[in-house]
């Protein structure tokens, strides 16, 4: 729980910075850059046209490049997200370096760092967990509260989860606005330390244990 909530406040500061930098692209999600693809495409933009395709094209890659490390979806102590993490951590330093040069690499790197973070961790207790955008978040804690109101079974520790990521993906992404007023694209900084630490934490915790992997 700790370490998805850790993951969401990250996903929430890099998206807020990406978006207040030079293109205005969202890079945590999918969703609405493919429906950014659609209305460039039905206009004609190719500029727009090309820059989103190939931020859902990092994402892609960067899930791909979740699934090759750590090699299962479901939670399980002991395999390889610490690399996956450092992986990450590296992918956002160098964001920070293109973003700073106003290069559209930048933006590319950070949706793959998104992509693979997402991925990272798939279920956990039969829930699916998304650390870098809310949809289907919002969607499970009211789906949840109808089936309470019903009076049906309630799933406290999901709900509870779940809620934990909304508010760090909104805290994340308040952080990345007012550091990104300070310190421009520096702020990608912040999340690339707080998950090398984090990978760092873990390597030391789980990474001895290889049954699990």
């Amino acid at each position: 729980m700790h370490g998805s909530i850790i993951l969401a406040f990250c996903a929430g500061l890099v998206n807020a910075t990406a978006l207040l930098g030079f293109a205005n692209n969202a890079v945590s999600h999918v969703t609405g850059t493919v429906s950014l693809f659609a209305s460039a495409l039905s206009f004609g933009q190719q500029t727009l046209i090309w820059q989103s395709a190939l931020i859902v094209i990092a994402f892609f890659i960067g899930a791909i490049t979740s699934g090759f490390i750590v090699k299962n979806e479901s939670l399980a102590l002991g395999r390889r997200y610490g690399v996956a993490m450092m992986v990450e951590a590296l992918l956002l330093l160098a964001a920070t370096v293109l973003f700073w040069q106003h290069s559209f690499g930048g933006e590319l790197l950070a949706s793959a760092a998104c992509g693979l973070q997402n991925a990272m961790v798939a279920t956990y207790s039969g829930s699916i967990i998304r650390t870098t955008h809310l949809t289907g978040i919002v969607s499970d804690i009211g789906a949840a509260i109808g089936n309470m109101l019903a009076g049906r079974p309630f799933n406290a520790l999901q709900v509870r989860l779940q809620t934990g990521i909304f508010f760090s993906f909104t805290a994340g992404g308040i952080a990345g606005a007012l550091l990104f007023q300070r310190i421009a694209y520096s702020a990608l900084l912040v999340p690339a330390a707080i998950i090398f630490v984090a990978a760092l934490t873990y390597q030391r915790t789980f990474g001895v244990h290889k049954s699990a992997s």
